[in-house]
C-alpha cells in the first residue's frame, strides 16, 4: 500500500537519494529544498518515471514562518502525511572553536536543530491522522562522539540524538514510530558546502577508501519503514567498512 512522505532537503545528497527510492515504490511525496528548479526538475522526474504523485515545497527550514506558512498551505488531498523524513541539515566549516566563525555556527544550529524542530512541529497534526505515522530523522555518527574542530556541528547532531530520544518518549502513546538514522562519512555535497565550495579539498577527504553514497542510506531509510506496525528500529548507525567511527578510517593512501 503506498504512502505518503514528507522530505526535507530533497534537493541533493540523500535527500534525492531517498526520494527516489520511495517514488521507485510507488509512493506519493511531498519534497521540499531551498532550490526551486531543483524540486520542479526532481518533481517531473519521479512523476514521469514512476507516475506517482508530487508535490513541491520550496522554503528555508531555518526560518519558522516559511515553514508554517508553506505547511498549511498544502491542498486538502495532501493533509495526510504518513512519513516526516528530516534530512535537511548540513555542516558548515571545519576549524577549532576558538578559530571558528559565528556564521557557520548559526547556519548550522538554525538548519540542523531549529529547522528540524519547526518541521516536525508543523507537520505533526497531519501526521497523527496516518494509521502508520512514522518520523525518520537524519542523524550523524557526529551525534555519537565530537571529532577534531567538528566541535558545533557535532553538537547539533548530538541534540538530534537527544530530540529524536524525546519524541520516541512524548508520541509513545500516540503510536508513532521514531528512527534516527546516522550516517558516517558518504561522498555527497556534503563537504563541498562544508569546505564553502572548495570541490578539491571535498574530493581529498574520501581518497583511499570507499565511502558510502546517497543510495545506501536511502536503502536503510526505505527498509526502516517496512517492518511490521508493531515493530521500530531506533537507532542505526551506519558506516562504510573502512571507517570505524568518526576518529578512525583506514586509508591506502
Amino acid at each position: 500500500m503506498s504512502k505518503t512522505l514528507f522530505i526535507t532537503g530533497a534537493t541533493s545528497g540523500f535527500g534525492k537519494a531517498i526520494a527516489q527510492r520511495f517514488a521507485k515504490e510507488g509512493n506519493n511525496l511531498i519534497i521540499t529544498g531551498r532550490r526551486a528548479e531543483r524540486l520542479e526538475n526532481l518533481k517531473q522526474e519521479l512523476s514521469k518515471k514512476y507516475n506517482i504523485k508530487v508535490l513541491t515545497l520550496c522554503f528555508d527550514v531555518r526560518n519558522e514562518s516559511e515553514v508554517n506558512d508553506a505547511i498549511k498551505s498544502l491542498p486538502k488531498e495532501w493533509q495526510n502525511i504518513d512519513v516526516l523524513i528530516n534530512n535537511a541539515g548540513l555542516a558548515s566549516g571545519l576549524s577549532t572553536l576558538q578559530d571558528g566563525n559565528t556564521q557557520d555556527w548559526n547556519v548550522m544550529i538554525d538548519t540542523n536543530v531549529k529547522g528540524l524542530l519547526y518541521v516536525t512541529h508543523a507537520v505533526l497534526p497531519l501526521l497523527l491522522k496516518s494509521k502508520a505515522p512514522h518520523i525518520i530523522n537524519i542523524g550523524s555518527t557526529a551525534g555519537k562522539e565530537v571529532y577534531l574542530k567538528g566541535n558545533i556541528y557535532c553538537a547539533t547532531k548530538h541534540a538530534v540524538n537527544a530530540i529524536s530520544k524525546a519524541l520516541r518518549i512524548d508520541l509513545l502513546e500516540k503510536g508513532v514510530k521514531v528512527t534516527q538514522i546516522s550516517p558516517g562519512a558518504a561522498e555527497t555535497e556534503f563537504s563541498i558546502v562544508r569546505l564553502h565550495g572548495d570541490e578539491e579539498a571535498a574530493k581529498k577527504l574520501y581518497n583511499g577508501y570507499q565511502p558510502m553514497v546517497a543510495d545506501d542510506i536511502a536503502n536503510v531509510v526505505h527498509f526502516a519503514t517496512t517492518l511490521p506496525k508493531h515493530l521500530c528500529i531506533n537507532d542505526l548507525e551506519l558506516t562504510s567498512l573502512a571507517q570505524a567511527n568518526s576518529y578512525y578510517t583506514y586509508k591506502t593512501e
